[in-house]
């Protein structure tokens, strides 16, 4: 069993590095984790999009 982690900046960034993830491998997929982060750094609202893949 193995690990991937991916974080981006925006959504579509994260959906197109893990459909770049899964087309690139010949892996079967366990399970995928989903986080949304946010925090405010001065006027400027900041967001994180990470997810993990669980795959053998």
């Amino acid at each position: 069993m193995k690990v991937k982690i991916f974080d981006e900046e925006d959504e579509s960034d994260l959906e197109k590095s893990i459909n770049d993830f899964l087309d690139s491998e010949d892996i079967d997929v366990i399970d995928i984790k989903f986080q949304t982060t946010m925090f405010v750094s001065g006027e400027e609202q900041i967001y994180c999009f990470s997810a993990m893949i669980i795959y053998n």
